[in-house]
């Protein structure tokens, strides 16, 4: 038997050897491909890797010159000394400059409020009046006889640099009307007459007060006296909307804060045009509220609803998001059934009764706005019920349309409840109605004579030069009602109008001296509500087709959105209070277009600002934030230094203040200081501080002037690429050599006034002089410039900072480098980076010879973020290297080389291409509901899953969002536009501490050998990769793509901003996730509509659904905030939203979080 099977086996392999042998072949082929991989030496790497940088050390010290002004700052260190910055002492001084600046824009106000006063007193109404006046549109306009047309003299303008080079007339006032108030109506005449009085004071103000900038009267009547007086520019059709009556300004001065609820008529009657009017009416009610209001909509057919179901039973404040957000809302109502007013008026004094009660909303005022096109009663029960006898709620009613049938009953119900009666039959009808319920509600403040001066939140105004770009400033207004003071009318409470000024906020910042805060520092200013109005992180712009535009929410900006690592909102809750103190935290701040993150420890101060809504706050960072050094000098010697043509100040610096005498306005800073020192111009008022650092600097960089042109000029020349030789000081103070001409650089806009990112600005400095202030003072950083700068990429920089020292203090004193093109790099390199073909290989093991112009291997030098400074291919320069390739950079951050660091934005604007829904929804029952969760559920199960990268399983860096794909079950549109969003983003951070590394990794048949060699003395690495095996299907690359960051369902569009849940998103999901998302998700989807529908939910009800699971496991599972189930009566806004895991944080802050949110929860 064994001799036959021997044989049956020798015939079976005689007859079967190809296939076997071919298996096995094959199979040894694959091993020996799989395990046979490139070698390449790392002390060829090293060896490489030492050379290189010392020859970008020696190129960067000796064409910077770092090494002089090192030893120039030592040799002067016996007559220097340092100071501590009393951060507490110094946020105090900055307070009360901004308080008297502030306290002098209120005087202004004062005297225009009491001369028009005055000047209503002693003026008698005359219908008759003809009176001509300078109309601001019809100024210096000819007609075809070439006589100057009627209210269009002749009126003298020139340009003046203090309003923004705008051709103004200083010595008057002009008058401007909106195109629908007749220009010549007895009332305007009147009121434009009396208003004359103004122009003196007007020139009075701006003598006393040179920061002044425009002053301005709006009358209630509809014209606005603006100094000085411009030529306007009407729309492209000739139209003229600008109505001062509608701005922020006068509608807050106007009135006190107030509560309103509008209650709108939704039945089958107002269709059509009526609804059209009646939403152009309640949108025109939402523009007149401010951020001190608080609001809500309700919609009544039969039943009543909310327009916003998260809102129902309560107040929201009316801050431009939230109105923006009704206005959606409104856009998409219907009409439909019986209209029922009287359960609608009873749901909305219930609300304003509870805020009373509760101590909520505005304290002040209260409204019911009732808009409908009749009512069938007056609804007395309603009133005797809730409002009488006191009626503490004013009631105004809007009768839409032209029937007039229930007119009687509507004005009833106003005329009964304190409030106004209008009629509207068309949507031109709907401005100036609307408008008459701010004069009801300022009557108290007129009878009462309540002078109450306002400030508005941050705004841009480009309405009054809309042909000029450079209006869009940032500015703030201060404003006070005028009341009529006439014994006959004082009973009635009449508003003439308001006067208000124009306060630039850069004018306020400005009164921080940059050069106090040090080069990360920095100063801020927020209102009571928390909203930024000065903050150098606050972007209040976007860009759209290539053009500048307001971003919608850029006035509603939080504080805790600019200072997100305070999770705790610890500074804002401070701050909005009006408290004074400190607060110490750690945070990232990143630079260079948001792609540096430097991890920094930040002090901060706050106060607030007496006799404003305001609180201002400075930044001072740890190390050399911590102090200031001076040195004496004459001003003779410094002078001298100092008029070096190659030397500049930082002209939004205030060295000596310029705008006071207009004589000086034309004057640079630097000339100023100049003319200041030399006596030509004694009566400037100069910063003495900053004037001595600034001449100290002056003279110790001086020796920098003659070391650069000795170069220039030697005999051996400058090495080619070399091109720019730069410094600057804490002063402010910029010397700047070009080895080359203009026509030769490669960086051509570097450190030119267009490159603001890299000169010295009112709130930050360079981005060089920040990287290097970081860095070791000897040590240069090298980086390839943003791409706005540098677009060809074929410009380096290497910078290092300069120090002084006195016992144990180091204060910084400036930054020094050399700006030289990509091609003096690359040249360094592929001549250091090879070797010869008689290269003695004998004790290498690996590739030998070995150069980076094999095609076998790619080199690169790579910065400490990521950032590739050298290739082989120059469109890879200045890209992240994760993006070129996956797999080895995945590997650096496996092996710690590399730290990810999330980043979060949350002034964002992203593009909105998701679905919006409409108003049209169609019921679903509670089993419909428990479907569509577990729809959303599994679907973001099976995307998360397809698209979580397994090769990264247990790494936090390599989660990836799984993608909603539910859409509720109703009306779709497409929206394409830029919407505010919040998005995270990664930065990375190389170990310093890790001298080298190599490795291998495993991409299906073939393995990537790499080596990383740190480069001296520097911020480079340098990579050797192997080229010839391709990861790209096992590893994706790994990009810095912001992703946006949601909190709630999908589909809805309201969003979290501020309650610190940062760790809440699948980026920051712990590794376990990846198995225990799978295992709990039936029972979790379960649970989660358990809990909604059922009260007291908790760890009892985990209990129940999941008691295979630890308390750890259960303690770490929260289903959050909510999602929308529809019923046919009522919309209910039910907890659900997000699955969220988070070990490290408990779940008594996850419910305390989630109580925080101000959305009314059934």
């Amino acid at each position: 038997m064994h001799s036959t099977g021997m044989i049956a086996g020798g015939v079976l392999h005689g007859k079967g050897p190809s296939w076997v042998a071919l298996f096995l072949l094959r199979s040894t082929c694959l091993w020996l491909l799989t395990t046979a991989q490139m070698k390449i030496p790392p002390e060829t790497v090293q060896k490489w890797a030492n050379e290189i940088s010392e020859q970008l050390h020696a190129v960067a010290l000796k064409y910077s010159g770092a090494a002089i002004l090192q030893k120039k700052l030592d040799d002067v260190e016996p007559v220097i000394w340092i100071e501590d910055v009393d951060g507490a002492a110094l946020v105090q001084e900055f307070a009360e400059e901004i308080e008297k600046m502030l306290g002098r824009k209120m005087k202004s106000v004062k005297r225009l409020a009491d001369t028009a006063e005055d000047a209503d007193l002693y003026h008698d109404f005359n219908a008759s009046l003809e009176f001509d006046y300078f109309n601001s549109l019809l100024i210096n306009t000819l007609d075809e006889d070439g006589n100057y047309v009627e209210l269009g003299g002749e009126f003298p303008l020139e340009e003046n640099e203090h309003f923004n080079e705008l051709q103004v007339n200083t010595l008057m006032s002009n008058i401007q009307v909106p195109t629908n108030v007749y220009n010549k109506d007895p009332d305007i005449l009147n009121g434009v007459y009396m208003s004359e009085a103004l122009n003196d004071v007007f020139i009075s103000n701006f003598q006393k007060d040179p920061t002044l900038t425009w002053q301005y009267f709006g009358s209630s009547t509809g014209f606005f006296r603006l100094y000085p007086g411009i030529k306007w520019t009407p729309d492209p059709n000739g139209v003229v909307t600008f109505d001062c009556r509608n701005r922020n300004w006068y509608i807050q001065a106007a009135t006190s804060p107030k509560d309103l609820i509008i209650v709108v008529d939704v039945s089958g009657s107002m269709k059509g045009l009526k609804l059209t009017i009646a939403k152009h009416t309640i949108n025109t009610i939402l523009d007149t509220l401010g951020e001190n209001d608080f609001v809500n909509i309700i919609a009544y057919t039969d039943y009543v609803r909310y327009v916003e179901p998260c809102f129902e039973g309560t107040l929201v404040q009316a801050d431009l998001d939230n109105r923006e957000h009704f206005k959606l809302l409104v856009e998409e109502l219907h009409v439909k059934g019986e209209g029922k007013v009287k359960p609608a008026m009873k749901e909305a004094f219930r609300v304003l009764n509870e805020a009373t009660v509760n101590i909520q909303g505005s304290l002040c005022n209260q409204a019911i706005m009732l808009i409908t096109d009749g009512a069938m009663e007056n609804y007395q029960s309603v009133f005797e019920e809730f409002n009488w006898p006191e009626k503490k709620v004013r009631v105004f009613t809007y009768l839409i349309g032209r029937d007039t049938t229930f007119a009687e009953n509507v004005k009833w119900i106003a005329c009964n409840n304190k409030g106004y009666y209008t009629h509207i039959n068309t949507l031109a009808d709907v401005q100036e109605n609307v408008m008459e319920y701010l004069h009801v509600l300022s009557r108290p403040m007129v009878i009462n004579h309540d002078h109450d001066i306002i400030w508005t939140e941050a705004y841009m105004d480009s309405v009054l030069f809309n042909s000029m770009a450079q209006s869009l400033l940032l500015m703030t207004t201060v404003a006070m009602p005028v009341f009529s003071k006439k014994k006959e009318t004082l009973s009635h409470g009449i508003l003439l109008g308001v006067v208000g000024t124009d306060v630039p906020l850069l004018e306020v910042m400005m009164l921080v001296p940059q050069h106090k805060l040090g080069a990360h520092g920095y100063a801020f200013l927020i209102t009571n509500n928390g909203y930024i109005l000065a903050h150098p992180d606050l972007r209040p712009l976007y860009e759209d087709r290539k053009k500048l535009k307001p971003k919608p929410n850029y006035n509603s900006v939080d504080l805790s959105e600019a200072e997100w690592e305070d999770a705790e909102e610890r500074l804002r809750t401070a701050m909005v209070r009006g408290e004074t103190g400190t607060l110490a935290l750690d945070v990232k701040v990143a630079l260079d277009k948001v792609k540096r993150p430097l991890f920094l420890k930040h002090d901060y101060f706050y106060t607030s600002i007496n006799d404003t809504p305001f609180s201002f706050g400075m930044v001072l960072t740890r190390g050399h934030g911590q102090f200031m050094f001076f040195g004496n000098v004459s001003s003779e010697e410094g002078l001298h230094d100092l008029q070096h043509p190659d030397l500049t100040i930082a002209d939004g610096w205030t060295y000596c203040e310029t705008d006071i005498d207009p004589q000086h306005r034309k004057l640079t800073q630097l000339q100023a200081v100049v003319q200041y020192l030399t006596g030509a111009e004694p009566d400037l008022e100069c910063d003495e501080i900053l004037l001595q650092h600034l001449l100290f600097d002056a003279v110790v960089t001086a020796p920098l002037e003659a070391y650069w042109t000795a170069l220039m000029l030697s005999d051996s020349g400058v090495d080619n690429g070399v091109e720019t030789a730069f410094l600057g000081t804490r002063a402010g103070l910029m010397r700047v050599a070009r080895y080359v001409s203009t026509e030769d650089l490669k960086g051509r806009t570097f450190l030119t006034p267009a490159d603001k990112a890299n000169v010295f600005t009112v709130d930050h400095f360079p981005i060089w002089y920040r990287l290097a202030a970081e860095n070791k003072p000897g040590q240069f950083f090298y980086y390839v410039p943003a791409d706005n700068i540098n677009k060809g990429k074929d410009t380096l920089v290497a910078v290092t900072s300069v120090t002084v020292t006195k016992g144990k203090k180091t204060a910084l004193a400036g930054a020094i480098g050399v700006q030289m093109s990509l091609d003096l790099l690359e040249r360094r390199v592929w001549s250091t980076a090879k070797q010869s073909n008689d290269t003695d290989c004998s004790n290498v093991e690996g590739l030998c010879p070995l150069t980076c112009e094999s095609i076998d291997i790619n080199c690169y030098l790579v910065d400490n973020n990521g950032f590739i400074v050298f290739s082989k291919e120059r469109s890879e320069v200045g890209r992240f290297f994760g993006e070129i390739d996956g797999s080895v950079m995945a590997q650096l951050l496996k092996l710690g080389l590399f730290q990810r660091v999330t980043l979060y934005d949350y002034q964002a604007m992203c593009k909105n291409s998701h679905h919006h829904s409409s108003g049209a929804r169609s019921p679903l029952s509670s089993i419909h509901g428990l479907t569509a969760v577990v729809r959303w559920l599994f679907s973001n199960l099976l995307l998360f899953l397809l698209e979580f990268n397994i090769c990264g399983l247990w790494h936090n860096d390599y989660l990836v969002d799984a993608k909603a794909v539910y859409h509720a079950s109703h009306k779709q549109k497409k929206v394409e536009s830029m919407v505010p969003c919040n998005t995270e983003y990664p930065g990375f951070v190389y170990d310093a501490t890790i001298r080298e590394t190599n490795s291998i990794i495993k991409c299906g048949r073939c393995q990537k050998t790499f080596v990383l060699q740190q480069l001296v003395n520097t911020n480079l690495v340098m990579l050797v990769v192997q080229a010839d095996c391709d990861c790209s299907r096992q590893y994706t690359p790994i990009t810095l793509t912001p992703r946006e960051v949601k909190y709630i369902l999908p589909g809805s569009v309201l969003e979290h901003r501020s309650l610190g849940l940062h760790s809440l998103h699948m980026a920051a999901l712990p590794s376990w996730v990846g198995w225990y998302f799978g295992e709990v998700f039936l029972e979790l989807a379960v649970c989660c509509f358990l809990f909604i529908s059922q009260p007291g939910w908790g760890d009892t009800d985990m209990e129940e659904f999941g008691p295979s699971y630890s308390n750890y496991q259960r303690q770490n599972v929260l289903c959050i905030y909510r999602y929308f189930v529809l019923s046919t009566e009522r919309v209910y806004c039910l907890i659900r939203d997000y699955v969220c895991f988070a070990p490290d944080i408990e779940c008594e802050m996850f419910v305390k979080v989630c109580d925080g949110l101000r959305f009314k929860v059934m």
